[in-house]
């Protein structure tokens, strides 16, 4: 049995690692290719929610595998948690509202695009299912994950106004007017705080079932 568990935990950290590489191959692979095309902007790249929440999920994922379940602790959960959080906002997000606009995301390669978008989204949930947090996590917790993607929608809004550039259409303050980009955040927002609730208590459940 105790082989087997052994044989398993190494599995689930060649699948973390290899989610991680195919993040850093399909980041490093979309800005090489804005680079010859001579568009590429530093400052617009990674002022994209998607792009964020990818380089955080490939430093959880790598810290996954560095520290054992045993060694992990509460804050360590708690990050976890987050993390997972937002990549699960990026995957619901770009279904609902960006699919069909990757050229105006700057993911317009196809498989960049499945990798950013789909594939590390599930992978961040699937992970967080599998391998439950050790610590329960209060539902004050969870709702404290949100001051990031608050703090990224006053950033995108104070950064747009002053270069004239808004990362999705939704935070448009130009076409929407401030009003109708409140609106559409406390929509997502409210979406946010039922995947935050959601996504803790869900790993306190399957945490308290694990041995």
């Amino acid at each position: 049995m105790a082989t087997r568990r052994f044989g398993a935990s190494v599995l689930h950290d060649v699948l973390r690692l290899a989610m991680a590489g195919s993040a850093v191959a399909a980041l490093a692979y979309q800005i090489a290719n804005l680079e010859d095309a001579d568009v590429f902007r530093p400052a617009n790249f990674f002022s994209f929610f998607t792009v964020q929440g990818n380089v955080l999920a490939i430093g959880l994922l790598a810290a996954c595998v560095l520290v054992r379940r045993e060694d992990r602790g509460p804050t360590f959960d708690a990050v976890r948690g987050a993390i997972t959080l937002y990549m699960v906002i990026t995957g619901v997000v770009f279904a609902l509202f960006l699919s069909g606009l990757q050229e105006e995301l700057q993911t317009h390669i196809a498989w960049v695009d499945f990798v950013v978008h789909r594939l590390m989204p599930v992978a961040l949930l699937a992970d967080w299912l599998v391998d439950p947090p050790r610590h329960r996590l209060a539902p004050r917790v969870a709702l404290l994950w949100l001051l990031y993607p608050i703090a990224y929608f006053v950033y995108s809004l104070v950064r747009g106004e002053i270069v004239d550039w808004y990362p999705y259409p939704f935070l448009d303050a130009s076409e929407l007017g401030y009003g109708g980009v409140l609106v559409r955040c406390l929509g997502i927002l409210a979406g946010m705080i039922v995947g935050a609730l959601a996504i803790a208590g869900i790993g306190n459940r399957l945490g308290q079932r694990r041995p």
